[in-house]
């Protein structure tokens, strides 16, 4: 799967620890890497809350490290005993570099690796998400604080900061204060283009799929608005959720979603392991979100060669180009949105040749094998540069 099958002189015999939320997203975001750094001879922890996916990071050959961290919570006792439990495994393992993925685990893993001396830090945040977008004062207040934290965690002479799109890059720089230098652009987690293989269109009414959780910062109001609009036109295309509810202060509750599926505008599917048999069975992808680090659900599409309809937004944009992979509406609209979803559904022609578009840009840019080179890359030059002393 990776060209860094055999030992390495850098990674061999080094610790690696990989913090991240949930173990469901390490699977289908971080396993490649995980894996990949086994095979080059490094002692892997992978240190997450434990749910239904632990077998499989232990059958991979890495060791799990289960945690108590809460993702999406504000109970600061709560917190703080997930620090406390984090410090003690920093402590315990002593790790020479650590990758911490997502807001939660970059603030408080690059706490606990500058108070016991990591010698690199790896920090990775795929989108600015909940926080950055919320227009509450709650969240408002919570921003500066948290800019303040990543402006001094971040710009550590060991530490880099990956993030997935330009438009994050400049936000990093010019509103958080992340030094150029730590700064490096790694555009998503990848997409495994062997199992995401182009299909012929199924027959029948358009499909146009949207694969996300059910948050409403995810544009899921919006699709919903624009199938009741092109039921209204007479537009013949099925709008399919497929994911679930989690606990993101923005997510769909169930009593809306069963709304939803009772008055028949749209299919909602919850939850499904299948996404490539989703992709195969739909014509169009579809994702409306409001920001993106680079979504692996439009790089699947993109690889299973699907044209895309999705929000004119950072993350986004970087997988649906406009005319050239998919159609692009602005952010929080309905109407164009609807307007989008229609040309595709219309023309089949059109279909084929953002679909066909949107594979080749998969297999050029986007692959697992890619991002995993580029990720080792950056773990090698931090361990091997002598130079650089512990994080203090």
């Amino acid at each position: 799967m990776t060209p860094d099958a055999a030992a390495d002189p850098v990674l061999s015999g080094r610790k690696v620890l990989i913090l991240v939320s949930e173990d469901w997203y390490f699977c289908s975001h971080r396993l490649p890497i995980g894996v990949a750094l086994r095979k080059a001879g490094a002692d892997v922890v992978v240190a997450t809350r434990v749910r239904d996916h632990g077998g499989r990071i232990t059958e991979a050959g890495l060791r799990l490290a289960p945690i108590g961290l809460d993702r999406s919570g504000l109970n600061p006792l709560r917190d703080l005993r997930t620090l406390w439990e984090l410090l003690a495994l920093y402590r315990r393992e002593r790790p020479d570099l650590t990758h911490h993925v997502a807001m939660k685990p970059t603030l408080y893993g690059s706490l606990c690796a500058w108070l016991i001396g990591v010698p690199a830090v790896v920090n990775a945040i795929g989108g600015l998400g909940f926080l950055f977008i919320a227009q509450s004062a709650a969240a408002k207040a919570m921003r500066g604080a948290v800019r303040l934290s990543l402006r001094f965690l971040m710009n550590r002479p060991n530490s880099r900061q990956i993030q997935q799109n330009p438009d994050d890059i400049a936000f990093m720089k010019d509103d958080i204060g992340v030094r150029p230098e730590n700064l490096v652009l790694i555009r998503g987690a990848g997409v495994d283009i062997d199992r995401f293989k182009p299909a012929a269109e199924p027959s029948g009414v358009p499909v146009a799929v949207c694969v996300s959780r059910m948050l409403y910062d995810k544009g899921v109001g919006e699709l919903v608005a624009a199938a009741r609009l092109l039921k209204e036109r007479g537009v013949k295309v099925r709008i399919r959720l497929v994911g679930a509810t989690d606990d993101n202060p923005t997510s769909v509750s169930a009593e809306t979603l069963a709304r939803w599926a009772e008055e028949g505008v749209v299919d909602v599917a919850g939850h499904s392991t299948d996404i490539a048999g989703e992709y195969a069975r739909a014509h169009i992808a579809v994702l409306p979100s409001y920001r993106e680090g680079l979504p692996k659900s439009l790089l699947e599409a993109a690889a299973a060669g699907r044209p895309m309809v999705a929000a004119d937004a950072p993350g986004c944009r970087e997988v649906c180009r406009h005319e050239e992979t998919g159609l692009l509406a602005p952010a929080r609209s309905v109407e164009p949105l609807a307007d989008a979803l229609q040309r595709l559904a219309t023309d089949a022609a059109l279909r084929r040749d953002y679909g066909a578009a949107a594979r080749r840009l998969a297999v050029a840019e986007f692959s697992d094998r890619r991002i995993v080179r580029q990720t080792l890359d950056l773990y090698r030059t931090l361990l091997a540069d002598r130079r650089r002393r512990p994080i203090r």
